[in-house]
């Protein structure tokens, strides 16, 4: 059959999305602004109800502020990450902290312990950021290659969508984001009417606002500050099983960097910028275990989707949102009124938000050739491996209560479980290895390899200094690479 003519081609590959209101470097007027920053500040709540800690939307703030201003500069919330919970989750049932019979003394020495691991896993990003390293590795990457790991970013977290909304027989949630503020004031409503008195159990949990006594046990003022735990205690099995979880960020939020700078109508993140990224990331999730927030961080998948969801990509808009996290974090009724939301009506928004985040991952594929079998063979199995790997890692879990690797070593537990219980990760290594090892020679323009190229530098394209410049001048200090 004879190839169409190109003027037959109706839908040409573009290197940056159409139909944003406003991209990375516009922005909208201020009151839009502060609304929609406000917007991005409730949809962040969602991790901080998952993960309860004051310290989570303080700390968020603060390492959102750094990435857009000093990191890659895209407009990505930075928040907390549910990667940390393995080795987390090993650490509180470490033998020698769980035989400690106070339970107050308890709590400070596993908060010491967890802020040591997190302290010493950290520097796993700095270095690798700082020192250009993930900047090398990425010269492995293609768009073929990564649009497995962009799209399972989104599609790696389908059980936070439906199954969650389903859990309510009565859910009073919408998956319109706009909505969700007007929502929980209506829950909360209801709940101080004793509406949800003589329901279920399960409705009563995902719908009520006071279930979790959010409000009345916040300070109405709290100014966080470091160490106020205790000096971090340093434990070499508990920090590698951190590091394990460092890495699963550092590769999730690889995917959304690459995912914002689309939805922001920005061009791919050169090399340099997305590992200065991910060393600004380090330095985020070294403040985290200096302040004890029980977690590390990385970007906020959620908040990405709501970038196409309301196209608006600016950058100001995040870093008001950013405000917004420090300013209620400290004024501590206020902010435990706002996180007192049911974490139904975040998962009624994620089935929108995810599922925009995975279909942009799956974009990358237009600057491919798709007609080649090599190409959807891998694109194929690393989907199916990405979602069927992690699945069989949390149904063993959830059956044997422990992970599928469970020796004696329980660091290597944590890494090996840690690092599968991730779908990026495992869609990284199965495309990245497949894609580099098989026939790649002769496939870089079916790989997408001549668009990628252009942007590998920040020379490559005029765009990159418009959209990653570093403000105050310091670019005379930091030259790009």
């Amino acid at each position: 059959m004879a190839a169409p003519k190109p003027e037959e081609v109706i839908h040409p590959p573009m290197d940056q999305l159409q139909g944003l209101e406003y991209c990375i470097d516009s922005n909208p007027s201020w009151g839009e602004a502060v609304f929609l920053g406000f917007q991005h500040y409730i949809l962040a709540l969602g991790t901080a109800v998952m993960i309860p800690s004051f310290l989570v939307p303080y700390m968020e703030g603060i390492n959102t502020l750094l990435q857009t201003l000093f990191g890659t500069r895209l407009p990505t919330v930075i928040g907390g990450s549910y990667a940390f919970m393995v080795p987390i989750i090993s650490i509180i049932h470490d033998s020698s902290l769980a035989s400690i019979e106070d339970p107050h003394i308890r709590f400070l020495n596993t908060m010491r312990a967890v802020q040591g691991a997190l302290i010493v896993a950290s520097s796993i990003q700095i270095i690798l950021g700082y020192s250009q390293i993930w900047a090398i590795c990425s010269r492995f990457f293609s768009p073929l290659g990564m649009a497995p790991v962009i799209a399972l970013t989104g599609f790696g977290l389908f059980d936070r969508g439906f199954p969650v909304v389903c859990g309510n027989r009565y859910p009073h949630a919408s998956p319109i984001c706009s909505f969700l503020s007007v929502i929980w004031a209506y829950a909360h409503l209801l709940t101080a009417s004793g509406a949800y008195k003589h329901h279920p159990e399960l409705t009563q949990l995902n719908c009520r606002t006071d279930r979790a006594n959010l409000i009345s046990s916040a300070p109405w003022i709290k100014i966080p500050y470091p160490l106020q735990w205790g000096a971090p205690t340093f434990d070499a099995g508990h920090a590698f099983g951190m590091m394990a979880a460092v890495l699963v960020s550092l590769v999730e939020s690889t995917g959304a960097y690459k995912a914002a700078s689309r939805l922001a109508s920005a061009t791919p993140p050169p090399a340099h910028v997305l590992s200065r990224g991910i060393g600004w990331q380090g330095i985020g999730i070294l403040l985290n275990g200096l302040f004890g927030t029980l977690t590390g961080s990385s970007v906020s998948i959620e908040n990405v989707g709501l970038l196409g969801s309301t196209r608006v990509g600016s950058r100001r808009v995040i870093q008001i949102s950013a405000g917004f996290m420090i300013f209620f974090s400290m004024l501590g009724k206020f902010g435990a009124l706002f996180a007192s939301i049911p974490f139904t009506m975040f998962a009624a928004a994620y089935c929108v938000l995810f599922g925009l985040v995975a279909s942009v991952g799956l974009s990358f594929l237009q600057f491919t050739n798709m007609n080649s079998m090599r190409n959807l063979f891998i694109t194929g199995v690393s989907l199916f491996l990405g979602l069927s790997i992690p699945e069989y890692f949390r149904e063993y879990t959830a059956k044997a209560l422990h992970g599928p690797s469970h020796t004696r070593a329980g660091w290597w537990n944590d890494f090996l479980n840690t690092i599968f219980f991730s779908s990026p990760t495992v869609a990284l290594i199965v495309s990245v290895f497949l894609d580099n090892t098989l026939d790649y020679k002769d496939g870089a323009r079916d790989r997408g390899m001549p668009w990628w190229d252009k942007f590998r530098t920040f020379k490559g394209d005029s765009r990159n200094e418009e959209f990653y410049t570093l403000p105050f001048n310091l670019n005379r200090f930091f030259p790009p690479s």
